[in-house]
């Protein structure tokens, strides 16, 4: 007897059904590019210039060696986009935090802009600070803390003038500061302590209450000027 409740139609044995399979979707140029520069970002983050391959990058991306070639005409035009954009994103970064108007402020609002960035972007700045035989149109780490010395000049001199010292002395002492933050926040990347905002409380610190008692004509008690 025939149950007239069951339409399923049975499956010949011996054969499965093929399981649902999801089309690959083909990348434009534009987003291969990307993808290509954040693989290569993340690599020479962890491995260096030296240390990263033509060769991992494509695999890792899932194509042939010659479109990285094709995109970028090899590691080193990889390597220069890369370090381009993060010396614009960092730089973009302190220029926007500057809204501030008294000097202090200025300072505290550059010093979290950098410690902001180190934090968010460890592959990025991973990349900057790391040596490389290869230079980019904009540099390197050290080259974009040239930059925002130079913003932390015109702010200085100003501050100078008006406290009645010698404005040709600005550019030194924005190094001075600059390269103090730019230290200590590699320092900060690896201890991870005190938290953020202390850190750049005490960087502040110590530089402002530092530039508030210059002297007008400092000298060194241990050696005489020659």
């Amino acid at each position: 007897m025939t149950d007239s409740g069951d339409n399923s139609v049975e499956q010949p044995r011996g054969r499965r059904a093929r399981p649902a399979t999801t089309p690959r979707v083909r990348m434009s140029a534009a987003q291969r590019r990307e993808q290509l520069i954040s693989i290569g970002r993340q690599l020479f983050a962890e491995r260096g210039f030296d240390g990263t391959s033509v060769e991992e990058v494509a695999s890792r991306a899932k194509v042939s060696k010659p479109v990285v070639y094709e995109h970028f005409g090899g590691k080193e035009g990889l390597y220069a986009v890369v370090v381009d954009r993060e010396v614009r994103s960092l730089l973009d970064r302190i220029a926007a935090a500057l809204t501030a108007g008294h000097p202090r402020e200025l300072l505290e609002q550059a010093a979290l802009a950098l410690l902001d960035y180190i934090e968010e972007e460890p592959h990025g700045f991973q990349v900057l600070v790391r040596e490389s035989p290869v230079l980019s149109p904009a540099g390197n780490f050290s080259s974009v803390m040239n930059d925002v010395a130079h913003q932390v000049e015109h702010i200085l001199g100003g501050e100078f003038k008006r406290r009645g010292l010698d404005p040709k002395f600005a550019e030194l002492y924005s190094q001075a500061l600059v390269g103090m933050v730019a230290l200590v926040g590699q320092w900060w990347r690896e201890a991870r302590k005190p938290k953020k905002e202390m850190v750049a409380a005490h960087l502040v610190n110590l530089a402002w209450n530092g530039l508030s008692h210059l002297e007008a004509k400092p000298t060194l008690l241990t050696r005489k000027a020659r």
